[in-house]
């Protein structure tokens, strides 16, 4: 979820993790095709495409894949690739919003199973702009933590590039900008040589909910169902879940 599940568990199954790394793989492989398809194969002629490989190597994606997915998204296989970006708005336990962002070559497939997912684990389906209004687009860019790297050294590097703050997560510094300083971004951070993740445009909730466990129980049940559509390529939400809440629930497994 925006790219990565912030309300996740530490505590997984191999299953899961291979089914989340599968679910991962996808997403990067449709960004590629969708690249192709737009600008054609050829990487140096087509930045777009170029960002979107790198984005999979750096995750792991298999070369195979990679080129297959350039290929089949530049029509050089004969396969149509037509993919449609979606948002459906939701509502979860406690007030929480939940944003879907969708990419289909079917909609009303798309459709159909994301109100089952939301309606089935207890939530429902929001009017149009109901929950938009609660999320920004932002550029968020995820630096990975290393021995002696501070908070003040991220935000020195990034300043400049127009990075609206710098924040220190459990595992990660997450530096946030406008979506459209994103390319700065990087920049800034492969000049400092900084090694950096998920760096995509997202949306941000401007007022987070906190959840108590039972909340957290029914919200982290719904965000995993809808995450598993394999139309779904991120899910935004407001929840919060505070380190205590967390805590309780990682003593439940």
């Amino acid at each position: 979820m925006s790219g990565h599940s912030k309300w996740a568990t530490t505590k997984h199954k191999k299953a899961a993790i291979d089914a989340k790394r599968a679910k991962a793989f996808a997403k990067y492989i449709k960004g590629i095709e969708v690249a192709a398809r737009m600008g054609g194969a050829d990487t140096s002629g087509n930045p777009a495409l170029e960002l979107a490989v790198s984005k999979a190597k750096k995750n792991s994606v298999p070369n195979d894949n990679i080129d297959r997915a350039v290929k089949r998204g530049a029509g050089l296989t004969g396969e149509t690739i037509d993919y449609t970006e979606i948002l459906y708005e939701a509502r979860g336990p406690q007030g929480t919003a939940l944003y879907i962002e969708c990419l289909t070559d079917n909609k009303n497939r798309a459709a159909s199973e994301v109100r089952v997912a939301v309606t089935r684990h207890g939530g429902s389906m929001a009017d149009s702009g109901s929950v938009a209004y609660l999320f920004e687009r932002k550029g968020v860019v995820e630096v990975a933590k290393t021995d002696g790297l501070t908070e003040d050294d991220v935000l020195m590097a990034v300043l400049d590039a127009g990075a609206d703050e710098v924040l220190n997560e459990p595992d990660v510094f997450e530096v946030v900008s406008e979506a459209t300083d994103l390319p700065a971004i990087r920049a800034a951070l492969d000049q400092a040589g900084l090694e950096y993740n998920n760096d995509d445009p997202q949306f941000r909730a401007t007022m987070k909910v906190d959840l108590d466990a039972e909340g957290a129980r029914k919200f982290l049940k719904l965000a995993d169902a809808v995450e598993e559509l394999d139309d779904v390529q991120n899910v935004y939400s407001n929840a919060s879940i505070p380190a205590e809440v967390m805590a309780e629930l990682e003593d439940d497994e």
